[in-house]
């Protein structure tokens, strides 16, 4: 069984390599039903189990996300479930952002402690406004259920997508859902800067509040959340690759690049198979799983702090 036991001499981690994509699997299958990856989860497993705390940990939990997020976004863009003027203000909005992030984390956050404050307050008010609109709202039906012969899977696709440089408007579902792209792409820039920091991509941040806040289905959400934490997340690899390379600095910035693929081929699968499952899961469930996670991590930054 030594055989298994692998040691990375980028991250300096030792561990058995069916760890990583084991514990990615299970994460992303459940994460993904709600727009989001699994790193922001993956993070503290590295971090707390692994010891890997050095500010290359959040190069490399970027490099899973490159690795299995395409799974779960071909799965949204076969089912017709991707808002595409959302997904490009998601973009649009969070790249500029992942580059200040970058830098900030290893100028001003080297320290884990510090860092992971910050965004547990920012997670913990997301977790809780999350929980309550769930715990207020309408238990919601899956779209979905296996064995109902009336069921359409072309119903549920998005459709009439308007598109304005003060409003968006798209169905789903049969219901009209709308909102402003201003604001959405300011969201979206200070979530850039939160998930260049931690190596998230930041759909763990938007996805809540798009269904919290402005109010669209989850079922939208997810593909949108999941595409643009992808694309901000090869700019946030390339970013902190070449600060690894160029930055005189004490301590790995680099991503470990095998570390990073061996959680990647997990989520990958994990990520396929929670995107195909979410449309048969109720959204409240599906808010719940999402809410729990969020407020799992969140506590642990913030005790972590004073203790």
């Amino acid at each position: 069984m030594d055989f298994f036991y692998a040691h990375f001499p980028v991250s300096g981690v030792k561990t058995w390599v069916f760890l990583p994509p084991l514990v990615a699997f299970v994460v992303s299958f459940f994460t993904s039903m709600g727009g989001v990856s699994g790193a922001f989860l993956l993070l503290p497993f590295q971090v707390s189990f692994l010891g890997y705390t050095s500010p290359s940990v959040s190069g490399t939990n970027q490099v899973f996300n490159v690795v299995a997020i395409p799974s779960g976004v071909y799965r949204y863009l076969k089912e017709r479930r991707m808002v595409w003027p959302l997904t490009w203000v998601v973009i649009i909005g969070t790249l500029p952002g992942v580059f200040i992030g970058a830098w900030a984390r290893i100028s001003y956050l080297p320290d884990p402690k510090n860092f992971k404050f910050f965004a547990g307050l920012v997670l913990l008010y997301i977790g809780v406004r999350l929980a309550w609109d769930t715990l207020k709202g309408k238990g919601g039906a899956a779209l979905a259920k296996r064995g109902n012969p009336s069921f359409d899977e072309a119903c549920i696709g998005v459709t009439d997508t308007r598109f304005s440089p003060n409003r968006v408007e798209y169905t789903f579902a049969g219901e009209c859902y709308a909102f402003s792209p201003a604001w959405v792409f300011v969201l979206c820039f200070l979530v850039g800067i939160v998930g260049g920091i931690y190596g998230i991509g930041g759909g763990a941040i938007v996805a809540p509040f798009f269904v919290a806040i402005f109010k669209m289905p989850v079922y939208t959400v997810a593909g949108a959340a999941l595409m643009g934490t992808f694309i901000t997340s090869v700019a946030g690899v390339i970013i902190y690759q070449l600060m690894g390379v160029y930055m005189d600095v004490a301590m790995p910035v680099a991503p470990d690049w095998v570390l990073g693929a061996l959680f990647g081929a997990g989520g990958f699968f994990g990520m396929y198979l929670g995107a195909r499952c979410q449309k048969y899961v109720p959204v409240r469930i599906i808010k719940s799983i999402l809410s729990a996670c969020i407020l799992f991590v969140a506590v642990k930054y913030v005790i972590g702090f004073f203790i």
